[in-house]
């Protein structure tokens, strides 16, 4: 296979860019950037996101067995690179940021446009990311949404140009 054009290829997927946050109910809270995630399923509503499988927030994720994934507007770029480091919480924010827990327990980010509860229901362990499908339980708006929703959120693109994922 030639690896300059699997590259190309593969970072010709569009990405949007989300925080996964969890909380194993044991003191241990996570908050993580993730982009490979999609919906999977209309009915009950399925949601697959892929959580690099040595990470802190893939451990609390799964010892959790459920998370809440906050949305990104384009107006958040910073949110992404804070989240791209292990998170701390203190204060009642994580990383600096203000959140509240959902139904679910999980960690919503008050300033997110979005954010879905969400409730493990499988994991496929494989490579260096696992593959968590999850049905979404709860679904929540922060504020009226203007246009096309998918044209609000953040996207590894808006990040610049040397930002990449895939390959």
């Amino acid at each position: 296979m030639n690896a300059d054009a699997k590259k190309t290829v593969l970072r010709m997927i569009p990405y949007g860019i989300y925080i996964l946050t969890a909380d194993d109910g044991h003191g241990n809270v996570a908050a993580a950037t993730v982009n490979w995630v999609t919906q999977s399923a209309f009915g009950p509503p399925l949601v697959v996101v892929a959580v690099k499988a040595d990470s802190g927030a893939y451990k609390t994720l799964k010892a959790a067995g459920k998370f809440t994934l906050n949305m990104l507007g384009k107006d958040q770029k910073g949110l992404a690179f804070t989240f791209f480091k292990p998170a701390t919480v203190a204060e009642g924010k994580i990383s600096g940021q203000p959140y509240h827990n959902g139904a679910n327990g999980a960690p919503i980010l008050t300033e997110a446009p979005g954010a879905l509860e969400c409730k493990v229901t499988s994991i496929v362990e494989q490579g260096d990311h696992h593959v968590v499908v999850a049905e979404v339980t709860e679904a929540h708006l922060m504020k009226p949404m203007a246009g096309r929703p998918d044209a609000a959120i953040l996207e590894m693109k808006d990040l610049g140009d040397n930002v990449f994922y895939g390959g």
